[in-house]
Protein backbone atom coordinates (compact mmCIF):
# COMPACT_ATOMS: atom_id res chain seq x y z
CA UNK A 1 0.00 0.00 0.00
CA UNK A 2 1.49 3.04 -0.86
CA UNK A 3 2.62 6.14 2.01
CA UNK A 4 1.63 8.53 -0.43
CA UNK A 5 -2.08 9.61 -1.78
CA UNK A 6 -1.96 11.85 -4.71
CA UNK A 7 -4.68 13.57 -3.72
CA UNK A 8 -5.13 17.19 -2.86
CA UNK A 9 -6.25 18.72 0.81
CA UNK A 10 -9.42 20.45 0.15
CA UNK A 11 -8.17 24.33 -1.32
CA UNK A 12 -10.60 26.17 -0.72
CA UNK A 13 -9.22 25.08 3.24
CA UNK A 14 -5.82 25.17 2.82
CA UNK A 15 -6.69 28.85 1.60
CA UNK A 16 -7.09 29.83 5.01
CA UNK A 17 -4.09 27.79 6.93
CA UNK A 18 -1.26 29.86 8.44
CA UNK A 19 2.53 28.24 8.06
CA UNK A 20 5.52 28.49 5.33
CA UNK A 21 9.03 27.54 4.89
CA UNK A 22 10.83 26.41 8.00
CA UNK A 23 14.62 25.76 8.68
CA UNK A 24 16.36 24.20 11.20
CA UNK A 25 19.87 26.62 12.42
CA UNK A 26 21.39 26.01 15.73
CA UNK A 27 23.35 29.37 17.22
CA UNK A 28 26.16 29.39 19.83
CA UNK A 29 26.81 32.70 21.41
CA UNK A 30 30.24 33.32 22.84
CA UNK A 31 30.69 35.03 26.37
CA UNK A 32 30.99 38.21 23.77
CA UNK A 33 27.99 37.64 22.50
CA UNK A 34 29.40 37.21 18.55
CA UNK A 35 27.07 34.07 16.88
CA UNK A 36 28.42 31.54 15.13
CA UNK A 37 25.25 29.77 13.13
CA UNK A 38 25.17 26.66 11.86
CA UNK A 39 22.79 25.93 9.19
CA UNK A 40 21.50 21.85 9.44
CA UNK A 41 19.17 21.72 6.88
CA UNK A 42 20.32 22.96 2.97
CA UNK A 43 16.66 22.49 2.19
CA UNK A 44 13.51 23.99 3.91
CA UNK A 45 10.50 22.27 5.06
CA UNK A 46 7.03 23.75 4.89
CA UNK A 47 5.00 23.41 8.06
CA UNK A 48 1.55 24.69 8.28
CA UNK A 49 -1.57 24.85 10.39
CA UNK A 50 -4.76 23.86 8.21
CA UNK A 51 -7.63 24.29 11.22
CA UNK A 52 -7.32 28.70 10.60
CA UNK A 53 -9.00 27.41 7.09
CA UNK A 54 -12.26 25.99 8.90
CA UNK A 55 -14.99 28.29 8.61
CA UNK A 56 -18.00 25.99 9.31
CA UNK A 57 -19.42 22.38 9.65
CA UNK A 58 -18.81 21.41 6.47
CA UNK A 59 -15.63 22.58 6.14
CA UNK A 60 -14.64 20.31 9.35
CA UNK A 61 -16.71 17.51 7.96
CA UNK A 62 -14.62 17.56 5.19
CA UNK A 63 -11.29 17.81 7.20
CA UNK A 64 -12.09 15.01 9.25
CA UNK A 65 -13.41 12.50 6.59
CA UNK A 66 -9.72 13.43 5.24
CA UNK A 67 -7.79 13.15 8.33
CA UNK A 68 -9.49 9.64 8.55
CA UNK A 69 -8.78 8.75 5.01
CA UNK A 70 -5.43 9.43 5.83
CA UNK A 71 -4.99 7.45 8.85
CA UNK A 72 -3.46 10.30 10.79
CA UNK A 73 0.12 10.81 9.92
CA UNK A 74 -0.10 7.26 8.33
CA UNK A 75 0.16 8.79 4.47
CA UNK A 76 1.17 11.79 2.59
CA UNK A 77 -0.78 13.57 0.36
CA UNK A 78 -0.65 17.52 -1.60
CA UNK A 79 -1.72 20.49 -0.45
CA UNK A 80 -1.35 23.59 -1.85
CA UNK A 81 0.25 26.46 -0.38
CA UNK A 82 -1.70 29.30 -1.89
CA UNK A 83 1.42 31.76 -0.92
CA UNK A 84 4.11 30.16 -3.33
CA UNK A 85 2.30 27.47 -5.89
CA UNK A 86 3.47 28.64 -9.31
CA UNK A 87 6.35 28.87 -11.38
CA UNK A 88 7.03 31.07 -14.75
CA UNK A 89 9.99 30.61 -16.75
CA UNK A 90 11.68 28.44 -14.56
CA UNK A 91 15.04 27.39 -15.94
CA UNK A 92 15.18 23.22 -15.21
CA UNK A 93 18.69 22.43 -16.97
CA UNK A 94 20.73 22.94 -20.25
CA UNK A 95 20.74 20.44 -23.08
CA UNK A 96 23.15 18.13 -24.05
CA UNK A 97 22.32 16.16 -26.72
CA UNK A 98 21.92 13.22 -24.56
CA UNK A 99 20.43 13.32 -21.22
CA UNK A 100 16.37 13.33 -21.84
CA UNK A 101 15.34 13.51 -18.13
CA UNK A 102 14.80 17.07 -16.22
CA UNK A 103 13.41 17.78 -12.79
CA UNK A 104 11.35 20.58 -12.21
CA UNK A 105 12.72 23.19 -10.47
CA UNK A 106 12.10 26.45 -8.85
CA UNK A 107 14.75 29.06 -8.28
CA UNK A 108 14.12 31.98 -5.91
CA UNK A 109 16.99 34.93 -6.23
CA UNK A 110 17.59 37.67 -3.47
CA UNK A 111 20.56 39.65 -4.11
CA UNK A 112 23.39 37.67 -5.04
CA UNK A 113 21.89 34.75 -3.39
CA UNK A 114 19.51 31.83 -5.16
CA UNK A 115 17.89 28.94 -3.76
CA UNK A 116 16.96 26.03 -5.75
CA UNK A 117 13.82 23.85 -4.77
CA UNK A 118 13.33 20.36 -6.46
CA UNK A 119 9.33 20.51 -7.72
CA UNK A 120 7.92 17.10 -7.42
CA UNK A 121 3.88 17.49 -7.43
CA UNK A 122 3.08 19.68 -10.54
CA UNK A 123 -0.82 19.72 -11.14
CA UNK A 124 -1.82 17.45 -13.67
CA UNK A 125 -2.30 20.04 -16.96
CA UNK A 126 -0.89 22.93 -15.63
CA UNK A 127 2.81 22.27 -17.34
CA UNK A 128 4.32 23.99 -20.76
CA UNK A 129 7.61 23.02 -21.43
CA UNK A 130 9.74 25.57 -23.48
CA UNK A 131 13.28 25.07 -25.33
CA UNK A 132 15.13 28.43 -26.13
CA UNK A 133 11.62 30.14 -25.19
CA UNK A 134 9.59 27.84 -27.75
CA UNK A 135 7.01 26.15 -26.47
CA UNK A 136 6.74 22.63 -27.15
CA UNK A 137 3.53 20.91 -28.09
CA UNK A 138 5.01 17.70 -28.00
CA UNK A 139 8.09 15.51 -27.89
CA UNK A 140 8.09 15.23 -23.81
CA UNK A 141 6.18 13.29 -21.27
CA UNK A 142 5.47 14.21 -18.02
CA UNK A 143 5.73 12.19 -14.43
CA UNK A 144 2.98 13.96 -12.34
CA UNK A 145 3.87 12.54 -9.05
CA UNK A 146 7.88 13.35 -9.18
CA UNK A 147 8.08 16.23 -11.58
CA UNK A 148 10.41 14.68 -13.88
CA UNK A 149 9.89 15.89 -17.61
CA UNK A 150 11.40 12.89 -20.10
CA UNK A 151 11.97 14.14 -23.63
CA UNK A 152 11.72 11.46 -26.45
CA UNK A 153 14.74 12.70 -28.15
CA UNK A 154 17.56 14.74 -25.82
CA UNK A 155 16.96 18.81 -26.41
CA UNK A 156 20.24 19.61 -28.24
CA UNK A 157 23.46 21.10 -26.85
CA UNK A 158 22.76 24.45 -24.94
CA UNK A 159 19.58 24.32 -25.73
CA UNK A 160 17.50 26.32 -22.48
CA UNK A 161 14.81 24.36 -20.95
CA UNK A 162 12.18 26.30 -19.38
CA UNK A 163 8.55 25.60 -17.59
CA UNK A 164 5.83 27.20 -16.65
CA UNK A 165 3.76 25.44 -13.99
CA UNK A 166 1.13 25.33 -10.97
CA UNK A 167 2.23 22.57 -7.92
CA UNK A 168 1.45 20.81 -4.91
CA UNK A 169 3.47 20.73 -1.78
CA UNK A 170 3.89 16.52 -0.55
CA UNK A 171 2.52 16.79 3.05
CA UNK A 172 1.14 14.42 5.74
CA UNK A 173 -0.50 15.29 9.03
CA UNK A 174 1.80 15.71 12.26
CA UNK A 175 -0.73 14.31 14.40
CA UNK A 176 -2.75 11.34 14.80
CA UNK A 177 -5.52 13.36 17.03
CA UNK A 178 -8.45 14.83 16.44
CA UNK A 179 -9.25 16.98 18.57
CA UNK A 180 -12.44 18.56 18.29
CA UNK A 181 -14.69 20.37 20.61
CA UNK A 182 -18.27 21.62 20.70
CA UNK A 183 -18.64 24.89 21.10
CA UNK A 184 -22.60 25.05 19.96
CA UNK A 185 -25.24 23.70 17.60
CA UNK A 186 -23.20 22.89 14.29
CA UNK A 187 -20.43 24.76 15.64
CA UNK A 188 -16.92 22.77 16.21
CA UNK A 189 -13.68 24.07 16.74
CA UNK A 190 -9.82 21.89 16.13
CA UNK A 191 -7.94 24.30 17.72
CA UNK A 192 -4.90 23.12 15.70
CA UNK A 193 -4.49 20.77 12.75
CA UNK A 194 -0.46 20.56 11.90
CA UNK A 195 0.59 19.23 9.06
CA UNK A 196 4.45 19.10 7.35
CA UNK A 197 6.33 18.70 4.12
CA UNK A 198 7.65 15.29 3.42
CA UNK A 199 11.08 14.70 1.64
CA UNK A 200 8.62 12.96 -0.92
Amino acid sequence: MPVFHEVQFPPKIAYGATGGPEFNTTISTTFAGFEQRNVNWQKARGRWDVSTGIKNKADMDAVIAFFRARYGKAYGFRFKDWSDYQGVGQNIGTGDGVETEFQLKKTYVSGGNTYVRDIKKPVNGSVSIYLNSVLQGSGYSIDYTTGIVTFTVAPGSSVAVTADYEFDVPVRFDTDLINVRAEGPAQFVWDAIPIVETRA
